[in-house]
């Protein structure tokens, strides 16, 4: 790895002068930066860790700010979303329908699957190989994803970005859901808007995100919360401003609590040695060595005793529940 730390060796010209960048939901001014983040390390790190080159997601970025917005969102900018090649790398690390079929479902799609009548016309939105279908066989349901996993596309999955889709079948659907998705877009409004565009006046839009303060925060130098692929950390206020400002009424925002298939990152953050302050990025040989005993000992914390109790800290997730006005 070279040698030169996580806040990058100089601020590159698109972002001087220096300025507050506006937040991705409210375009109101950040109120803080948290770190500078080096993308040169950043992409070693990711090439080491995962075997993935992030390089051309990041383009001609040197460093990356972490700011916190005024509903408590945190965002990297400027925002460089994991391209095709990116993602198809890191997808053939995991086999997730095996992860699925061995570990159950995610604890959100229970609380999703729950809040949809029989029958329901269902759209899931960056539905990969499709493990929401698998907890709602009472519904209609269709899956939608520009980079399908690779095989034969099943019956039920569309090959299409939401904008096309949304425009070709406003109104179309009783529900719209996205889960752990919108925290890899640049453009999070715009994705809900379009969520909104595609359901009919009545209809649910689901929402599930990875938030802030978590379990994912708290541990050191976690790719899997990094640009290219995290973009945004949500918090409850920045789900219902994204959604009043998508034109949506928000019914609720849900905690999903930890089950089985997600708990290792409880585990992995609960043995961490070290505990990021107001950094989560830091080229330190005590954080690399932090990560690598955290993993090692959350895996195995996560094999003997699965999923912790709930409430005990503040879940997996954030799942948020909207209307499309009538």
């Amino acid at each position: 790895m070279r040698d030169f730390d996580a806040e990058g060796a100089r601020e590159p010209s698109r972002l001087t002068p220096r300025r507050r960048p506006l937040c991705p939901v409210t375009g109101e001014p950040a109120v803080r930066r948290l770190q500078w983040v080096s993308a040169r390390w950043l992409a070693d790190l990711w090439r080491i860790a995962f075997g993935v080159d992030a390089r051309p997601s990041f383009g001609d970025v040197e460093r990356f700010g972490l700011w916190e917005s005024p509903t408590g969102l945190v965002f990297f900018d400027p925002p460089c979303a994991g391209d095709e090649t990116f993602y198809r790398s890191l997808y053939e690390r995991f086999d997730l329908p095996a992860h699925f079929a061995r570990h159950g479902h995610k604890a959100e799609f229970e609380l999703a699957a729950g809040l949809l009548e029989p029958g329901d016309r269902v759209l899931d939105v960056g539905c990969a190989a499709g493990p929401f279908r698998l907890a709602a066989p009472h519904v209609d349901y269709v899956g939608l994803d520009p980079f399908p996993p690779a095989g034969p596309t099943p019956d039920w999955m569309v090959v299409s970005d939401l904008d096309a889709h949304a425009w070709d079948n406003e109104g179309a659907y009783d529900a719209v859901c996205a889960f752990q998705v919108l925290e890899h877009v640049e453009r999070p409004l715009e994705m809900v808007a379009q969520m909104a565009r595609a359901v009919r006046p009545g209809g649910k839009v689901l929402i599930g995100v990875p938030h802030a303060p978590s379990a994912t925060t708290r541990i050191p130098n976690n790719l899997i919360n990094a640009a290219p692929h995290h973009l945004t950390w949500w918090t409850r206020s920045a789900l219902e401003a994204v959604a009043g400002r998508a034109g949506l009424v928000t019914s609720q925002v849900l905690t999903a609590p930890w089950s089985r298939i997600d708990a290792i990152v409880y585990w992995i953050a609960r043995m961490s040695p070290v505990l990021p302050g107001p950094k989560s990025f830091h080229h330190s040989w005590r954080w690399y060595a932090s990560s690598i005993a955290a993993a090692a000992a959350g895996y195995a914390m996560w094999r003997l005793r699965g999923a912790p109790t709930a409430g005990v800290d503040e879940g997996a997730s954030l799942l948020l529940v909207a209307e499309r006005p009538a």
